[in-house]
C-alpha cells in the first residue's frame, strides 16, 4: 500500500503546489441544494392528539362546573340555615330561570317544526297554541326585569324586586304556589271590579235596539247576572244575532265599554279606542281558536293544572274549584264558542262577564 501511495505523490510532487490547489481565479460554484419534485405538505396534527385536547378540554370544563356546583350548594346550606326566607327567594329564582330556559327550547322546538311544515298558528295543537300565547305574555312582562338583570352583580337587586314587587314584574315562573294563589286571586279581583261596568253599558246599548223583543231579551239577561245567577245556553245563543248586527258589535261599542271589556281580559285601556277595539277583537278571536284546539283534543286529556289554567282564562276563578266543576263550567263555553262565528266575537267578549260566576252544581241547560 505504501508503494502506490509514493508513486502517486511523485509526479504530483513534481508540479508543485498549484497541482493540490484550484486554479486562481476559478472558484467553483456552490452546490445548489436539490429541489424536491414533491409538494411540500403542512405537518398534520395526529388524530390522536387532536382526541386528546378536546378530552382534556372537556375534562377541564367539567371539573369547573362541579367546582361551581359544590360551591353553589355550600351557600344554599348556608342560606337555608341563616337566611331561611331569603333562601326560598333564591330557591325560587333559580328554579324560575331552569324553568324559563326549558320553556324557551320548547318555543323553538314548536318555532321549527312550523317553519319546517309550514304551519299556522291556528294548525297547532291545543298545548303548543296555549304555549305560544302565554309565553309572549311573559316576555312582554319580562322585558323590564331582563334590562335591570343585564348589569354585573344586578342579580342582587332582582332579588329585592321580587321581594318588593313579585306581583307586578315578575312573571309566573318566578312565583312561588302561595304568590301563585295569592296573585291569580288579585287579578280576579280586578277583573271582577269592571263587571259592573260591563253590565250598565250593555244594558244601555240593549235600550238603544230598535226592536222590543230583542231588547226586553238582552235586558232580563243583565239582571239575571247583576242577580248572581248564571244564564244557560241557550238564553246566550238566542240573543246571538244582536252582536254581530247592530249597536253590540265590537266596532260600533262606546269606548267607556271596550275600556271595561279591556279591564276583564287584562288590556291596557289606556290606548286610542282604535287600537283597544283591535286589541280587543285579537285576543278574543284567539280565544276562540283555543277553544277549537281544545274541543278536537277533549276535555278528558287535559290535566287538573291545565283546566284550572283554561277556565282562568275564559273568565272563572278556578283556583279553589275542584277538576269536576272546571271540566262542567268549561263544557258549557265550549258548547257556547265553538258555535259562534268570527262575526259574534261580541258576544265571547261578553261571555267572560256573562258566563263568570262560579258554578255551585253542573249547569244544566234549558229545554229550548
Amino acid at each position: 500500500m505504501a508503494l502506490p501511495m509514493a508513486a502517486a505523490r511523485g509526479p504530483l510532487w513534481r508540479l508543485g503546489p498549484s497541482a493540490l490547489s484550484p486554479a486562481r481565479g476559478r472558484i467553483p460554484p456552490p452546490l445548489a441544494p436539490a429541489v424536491s419534485r414533491c409538494p411540500v405538505r403542512s405537518p398534520v396534527r395526529s388524530p390522536v392528539r387532536s382526541l386528546s385536547s378536546r378530552a382534556a378540554s372537556r375534562a377541564l370544563v367539567a371539573a369547573v362546573a362541579g367546582a361551581a356546583r359544590r360551591v353553589s350548594a355550600r351557600y344554599e346550606r348556608y342560606l337555608e340555615r341563616s337566611w331561611p326566607r331569603f333562601f326560598l327567594l333564591h330557591s325560587t329564582f333559580k328554579n324560575g330561570v331552569q324553568a324559563l330556559v326549558l320553556e324557551v327550547q320548547e318555543i323553538r322546538r314548536i318555532r321549527a317544526r312550523m317553519a319546517q311544515q309550514q304551519l299556522s298558528p291556528q294548525q297547532l295543537p291545543y298545548r303548543d297554541m296555549e304555549r305560544l300565547r302565554q309565553f309572549r305574555r311573559d316576555v312582554l312582562k319580562a322585558i323590564p326585569i331582563g334590562i335591570i338583570a343585564i348589569p354585573p352583580f344586578a342579580n342582587f337587586l332582582v332579588l329585592l324586586l321580587m321581594y318588593f314587587f313579585p306581583r307586578q314584574l315578575l312573571i309566573r315562573h318566578f312565583w312561588t304556589p302561595r304568590q301563585r294563589l295569592e296573585f291569580l286571586d288579585a287579578y280576579d279581583r280586578r277583573r271582577r271590579a269592571s263587571h259592573a261596568a260591563v253590565l250598565r253599558a250593555l244594558a244601555q246599548a240593549a235600550r238603544s235596539l230598535p226592536e222590543a223583543r230583542p231588547q226586553q231579551l238582552l235586558l232580563q239577561l243583565c239582571e239575571q247576572v247583576q242577580g248572581g245567577a248564571r244564564p244557560h245556553l241557550a238564553q246566550l245563543l238566542a240573543v246571538r244575532s244582536l252582536f254581530s248586527g247592530s249597536l253590540l258589535v265590537l266596532n260600533r261599542l262606546q269606548v267607556d265599554h271596550v275600556r271595561a271589556l279591556s279591564r276583564v281580559l287584562f288590556l291596557t285601556p289606556h290606548l286610542p279606542a282604535f287600537v283597544l277595539r283591535r286589541r280587543l277583537r285579537s285576543h278574543v278571536l284567539e280565544i276562540r281558536q283555543l277553544d277549537r284546539a281544545l274541543l278536537r283534543l277533549g276535555l278528558g286529556q287535559l290535566t287538573e293544572e291545565e283546566l284550572r289554567a283554561a277556565c282562568y282564562l275564559r273568565g272563572l276563578n278556578s283556583t279553589h274549584l275542584c277538576r269536576a266543576r272546571c271540566q262542567a263550567w268549561l263544557e258549557q263555553w265550549l258548547g257556547l264558542s265553538c258555535q259562534l262565528q268570527a262575526s259574534e266575537a261580541s258576544l265571547l267578549a261578553h261571555s267572560l262577564v256573562l258566563l263568570a260566576l262560579e258554578p255551585c252544581q253542573p249547569p244544566r241547560d234549558s229545554p229550548a
